[in-house]
């Protein structure tokens, strides 16, 4: 059977690129995930995901560098096992580490030690979680199911760590090899076997005392992001009130050169990243007696971001003398941000909920999601497709919402068939529009 440096198992947004840079680095890696349409794609060169090309799948394939499969037990043929799994809340918005947990009892029958070891001695397999999570998942509840399945002890008879994932999709500057790689080791063994394994396709590393402390670095860095986009959004509302457009305050802002970092407001957060990830130390500091009310106040702002755009459109739609019940409204823009195709936790799923609870006929255009699949939480939008790009179809709507700016959107055409714009990313700040067809939110 043939030998792998490496299984990555997951192969969506994270787990693919990592496929991909290591397999660039001559890393043979084998790609597992449940989902056999993905393994198909990749075992046909197929890319699956918009800002990854079908060639640059084909060129590791070709090269002999990167296969997938469904089949877990190819682990027993890898030295290096990366979990690469979805960490989503619950409908009681706790932590679901169930995917975790799953793939852990799926590998954990298959980490003896390899026979490739130098010197004739076998070679400890080493376990990396990447998915983001509460400190003391790896070592606590992962360890347990990959001892209690593998009859093994961490430390000891494999290795185990943990390295948060920081991609950056939409960002065409954001290359994996580039971004520094933080890694936390059960032992100091296993933080150099997991700094060795990055260290062939990451230019830098950067390791920490624990795997509590990297989990804890990828909360802060979300934490981070979802207290300021807070901040702006509540300014935003207060602003506006006051008559002074939020945007040109932080257009004016970064111009300081020191103790500020522009962060840009919205109509929700969106992705799998900034709206779960602050909750999941939420739901941890409640066992050490801690209270997190920065985070749950962040939280509260920003979900309450959707609530306050619709009531902007039903302001718009009132001065044009139109009710929004019988409306129709296009959203523009699904994904959660620009240029991807990534429509997890969108705010605009709760856009077009409480618009057509209003009573709206609610459309949607999105040139990176033609169709709308199974959601966790918007499953009546299932099968829903984007509308077509042109006059004849965008005149008919009262109003338009941009909720999303793509790049590739041509604001300017919008502008030009549409009666009335609620604009909530500033995307029409350079087009010529007539008086009062625009509605900031």
């Amino acid at each position: 059977m043939k030998h792998f440096d490496m299984a990555i198992i997951g192969l969506g947004y994270v787990g693919l690129p990592l496929c991909l840079q290591f397999a660039r680095n001559g890393c043979k890696v084998i790609g597992l995930d449940i989902d056999e349409k993905k393994v198909a794609a990749i075992n046909s060169s197929q890319s699956y995901i918009h800002h990854i090309s079908s060639q640059t799948i084909r060129e590791q394939i070709d090269n002999d560098n990167l296969v997938a499969s469904s089949d877990f037990s190819n682990v027993s043929y890898c030295d290096a096992v990366v979990i690469c799994v979805p960490t989503p809340l619950n409908k009681n918005r706790e932590p679901d580490i169930s995917y975790i947990l799953k793939t852990g009892e799926a590998i954990a029958p298959f980490l003896a030690p390899n026979s490739s070891g130098t010197d004739s001695k076998p070679l400890h397999k080493l376990v990396i979680l990447e998915s983001t999570t509460y400190p003391g998942t790896t070592e606590d509840d992962l360890r347990r199911v990959l001892e209690a399945g593998s009859g093994m002890v961490a430390g000891k008879d494999f290795h185990l760590a943990f390295s948060p994932e920081r991609e950056d999709p939409g960002n065409p500057d954001s290359k994996v090899a580039t971004i520094p790689k933080v890694v936390g080791g059960l032992s100091p063994e296993c933080l150099q076997r997991a700094m060795g394994l990055y260290s062939r396709a990451i230019e830098r590393v950067v390791p920490v005392s624990s795997c509590r402390a990297a989990e804890a670095t990828k909360l802060l860095e979300n934490i981070f992001r979802s207290v300021n986009i807070a901040l702006v959004n509540e300014l935003k509302v207060v602003y506006s009130a006051m008559g002074i457009d939020v945007w040109e305050v932080i257009e004016a802002a970064k111009t300081k050169p020191f103790g500020y970092m522009p962060f840009y407001p919205g109509p929700g957060l969106g992705g799998h990243c900034i709206p779960i990830d602050p909750f999941y130390l939420t739901w941890k500091a409640r066992e050490f007696g801690q209270a997190t009310r920065f985070i749950e106040l962040a939280g509260e702002i920003n979900n309450s971001m959707p609530e306050w755009v619709v009531q902007n459109v039903f302001n718009a739609l009132n001065k044009n003398r139109k009710p929004v019940s019988g409306s129709k409204i296009l959203v523009v823009g699904l994904a959660y941000k620009a240029n991807v195709d990534d429509m997890r936790e969108s705010p605009s799923f709760v856009l077009m909920d409480k618009l057509s609870a209003l009573g709206a006929k609610v459309d949607y255009f999105d040139p990176y999601i033609p169709e709308i699949t199974p959601t966790r939480e918007h499953a009546q939008w299932t099968g829903v497709k984007s509308i077509n790009w042109n006059r004849e179809s965008v005149q008919v709507y009262d109003a338009a919402l941009i909720s999303t700016a793509h790049n590739n959107i041509n604001f300017q055409e919008l502008v030009n068939w549409c009666p009335l714009i609620i604009d909530t990313r500033n995307a029409l700040k350079s087009v010529i529009a007539k008086q009062d067809q625009i509605w900031k939110a």
